[in-house]
């Protein structure tokens, strides 16, 4: 062989080895930021609970151990023993009848003379029992006796507003329960209530808000680890849905202040630190929060808060970046609508208000 060829080859082999390294190198680069181990305590945790991270972020609230403290096994039993508690009936957003009884009925006999399905149409459809006990209103339960009745249907929601014919599945269905129980039903002028419900769901066509921020990787993509690892230290847990993340609420039972989403197909991949995100969604459902958890603000936050750690950018629904200005603007829209609902005394985040909204 020359001394030619055996330069030609050594040559050969260089560059042959230059562009495995490269290749190496690029893929390297190119896969998703992983989660990073979380460093363990070196001490025991202190007796207070550690305060949320995040800018502006609340603490969660104290998370408390089990015990065996025979109050509080009382308590709880009580608690399961105790008659469904529901948002009850009311006039504003709800067609009632009154169901007029000859005598006391049990909770036995309601229970059985229930629908089998709780809506008329695409409408929540509900019965209340007046309690000779407590004399309050109650959904039916065992053990109870109750000197009336009266069974609603909601008037308005997001698939829109009752209409005649679920007004008519209504009456059937009051009837029907009336008959069961001995009693007799006062059904409200159709057409009346059809008119409320219209005029109703324009209201709420008119005064409903979801927003949603867009997060966008600008260079290295994140892997699904990386992001619920991210999230995790602004308060954020992770929902019944692979994919979806939620920052809860401050007090017990109400929706989720915010919600995080990014592909549910790559949280439940094989080997999900392998998959590559580039966009994940945060949303507010306005009407379901209440205004004392200053969701939006805490949206803002969160969002500028992610950016900054995860290399993103904040984007719209039409791809163009969202400024600190832009956020203000909104704000103030959104202080507006709080008033507007509070007027109506539907405000967001309470009973009425998550119930129409829904």
């Amino acid at each position: 062989m020359s001394t030619l060829q055996i330069s030609l080859a050594v040559v050969g082999g260089l560059v042959l080895a230059g562009v495995v390294a490269h290749s190496a190198w690029s893929s390297r680069k190119n896969l998703p930021k992983r989660a990073t181990p979380e460093a363990a305590p070196a001490q025991e945790p202190a007796a207070e609970p550690p305060q949320a991270p995040g800018p502006g972020l609340d603490a969660l609230a104290e998370r408390q151990e089990p015990s065996f403290d025979v109050d509080s096994d009382l308590s709880a039993l009580s608690q399961l023993t105790a008659p469904e508690r529901k948002p009850g009936l009311d006039i504003l957003i709800d067609a009632v009848a009154p169901v007029a009884l000859e005598s006391v009925v049990s909770g036995e006999a309601a229970l059985a003379a229930m629908p089998a399905t709780r809506r008329a149409g695409s409408k929540p459809f509900a019965v209340e029992g007046l309690s000779v006990l407590t004399g309050e209103w109650e959904f039916p339960s065992a053990g109870h006796r109750y000197s009336a009745f009266q069974c609603g249907v909601q008037l308005a929601n997001r698939t829109g507003a009752l209409n005649q014919i679920e007004y008519s599945e209504f009456v059937m269905k009051t009837q029907a329960f009336a008959d069961a129980v001995g009693g007799e039903p006062e059904f409200p002028e159709m057409l009346d209530e059809v008119a409320r419900a219209r005029e109703l769901d324009q209201f709420a066509s008119a005064h409903d808000a979801q927003l949603s921020f867009t997060l966008r990787a600008i260079h290295t993509a994140w892997s699904p680890g990386y992001v619920q690892q991210s999230a995790a230290r602004l308060g954020f847990v992770a929902g019944s849905i692979p994919g979806r993340m939620v920052l809860p609420a401050t007090q017990t039972g109400h929706a989720p202040i915010l919600g995080l989403a990014f592909d549910s197909q790559a949280a439940m991949a094989e080997d999900p630190e392998q998959t590559a995100l580039r966009e994940l969604t945060l949303s507010l459902d306005v009407p379901q929060v209440l205004r004392s958890e200053q969701p939006f603000e805490r949206m803002c936050e969160a969002a500028i808060a992610l950016a900054a750690s995860m290399d993103g950018v904040i984007i719209d629904d039409n791809g163009q970046l969202i400024r600190p200005e832009a956020m203000e603007g909104i704000h103030a829209d959104l202080e507006q609508l709080y008033d507007t609902l509070d007027g109506r005394d539907l405000s967001a985040g309470s009973v009425l208000g998550r119930r129409l909204f829904s």
